[in-house]
């Protein structure tokens, strides 16, 4: 079918994209693709970098945190940078974002110090990664969820640390927050690679019992947390899970599976013999 007024030809394919943002079925002009696609790719591709280079607005974030109930999450909250100097440096060395700076170090040390006789079971660490915008959006929301579904089991009555917001850091250094507090568990928000639809992805990374140098095989991971993908809700449900489950196993990890979702499968399932003559039962 093609289009008179610009001489597109849409593909039939084009009825599927309203069930992804995937780049499918776009049509041509030609043997190039149509104008309008093209200069929405450009867009896409200037918000991803956008992302990955915009700054953590760190007050605004703070803010946000404050209003959350303190009857769960932690009201004090600490502002640590990793071992990076600049946007340019964190890009350029992934390793040096996977430690915190001598100076943070130190004073989450000293506060730990102060405050042995208060247990830690979890700790909570919000960091910029690779893109700003998802952690500006998705944290408050997030947080809002897991706070209700805390709210509701008795059972994970856990103590919690200050939660951490980390500027310039990567996935690895929540090992580093969790150690320096003695933390049972360690939750790591991290704004996620900006893809080409996706600017805005929040991840979420597991550990029982942090400690620096451990690999991604100790970690549990929820990806794409953002309103149109994950939903923050399913996202609390399932981190929820993992927490209970980590707690009870002592372990986190690919030792450690999501199952949170098998009980809906487990109801719908037939568990009588197909051998069995089901007009004698």
């Amino acid at each position: 079918m093609t289009s008179k007024s610009t001489g597109t030809i849409h593909n039939p394919w084009r009825v599927l994209q309203k069930f992804t943002q995937a780049r499918i079925g776009i049509g041509r002009a030609g043997i190039s693709i149509p104008t309008q696609e093209h200069l929405a790719f450009q867009l896409s591709h200037a918000q991803a970098k956008d992302a990955v280079h915009q700054s953590l607005d760190i007050e605004l974030l703070i803010k946000d945190l404050a209003s959350l109930s303190t009857q769960k999450l932690p009201e004090e909250i600490k502002v640590v940078q990793s071992q990076v100097h600049d946007r340019f440096e964190y890009l350029q060395r992934p390793d040096l974002g996977r430690r915190l700076s001598q100076e943070s170090c130190n004073r989450l040390a000293e506060y730990s110090a102060k405050n042995k006789a208060m247990a830690c079971d979890l700790a909570i660490a919000v960091v910029d990664g690779l893109s700003s915008k998802a952690v500006q959006q998705n944290t408050l929301p997030f947080l809002q969820a897991l706070q209700a579904f805390l709210q509701q089991d008795a059972q994970l009555d856990w103590s919690l640390a200050p939660i951490t917001i980390v500027k310039q850091g990567r996935v690895a250094i929540g090992d580093e927050i969790g150690e320096v507090f003695n933390a049972k568990a360690m939750l790591v928000l991290i704004g996620e690679r900006p893809g080409l639809s996706s600017p805005d992805s929040l991840g979420l990374y597991l550990t029982w019992h942090p400690q620096v140098g451990l690999t991604d095989a100790y970690r549990n991971c929820i990806s794409n947390i953002r309103p149109d993908g994950l939903s923050y809700e399913e996202a609390a449900k399932r981190t929820l899970f993992l927490l209970q489950e980590s707690r009870r196993l002592k372990l986190s990890g690919v030792k450690l599976k999501d199952r949170s979702d098998e009980n809906l499968i487990e109801q719908s399932f037939d568990s009588r013999s197909f051998l069995i003559n089901q007009t004698d039962i």
